[in-house]
Parts: C-alpha cells; structure tokens; sequence
C-alpha cells in the first residue's frame, strides 16, 4: 500500500454578500392608505410581487408569468 496525500488547506474562502431587498421600495404611504408600487401574483395573491422585466412580469415563487402587451 502506497502513502496517502495530505490536503493542504489553504485558508478560508471569501464570504459572498447576499442580495438584501428593501420591503419599503414596495409600498408607498399617501393619506392614511399604503399603496402598493410593484404587480402582485394573481396566483399567489396579495403579499407576493412580481418582478418587472422589459418583455414580462415574472412570480418567482410560483413561475407565473404575464407578458406585456407589445404596441
């Protein structure tokens, strides 16, 4: 039997950042009334936005897309 190679570790790797959404951009206070800015999922309902691309809007939590109308 022949000799292992030991693993040289050679120290931590860098931590990544992760993306933060700020949950006030969503909404907008006029009055006394919250409005909401974004386009909510018709499947998933209220609470759950979707995102806004140039062709489309897009629920990533169910994969509901609603493309926009192309003049």
């Amino acid at each position: 039997m022949g000799k292992k190679k030991k693993v040289v570790k050679k120290g931590k790797k860098a931590h990544k950042p992760s993306k933060s959404t700020k949950k006030s951009e969503f909404y907008k206070v006029q009055g006394e009334t919250v409005l909401r800015e974004k386009r909510t999922c018709p499947k998933c309902g209220p609470g759950i936005f979707m995102a806004e691309h140039s062709d489309r809007f897009h629920c990533g939590k169910c994969g509901y897309s609603q493309f926009k109308k192309s003049s």
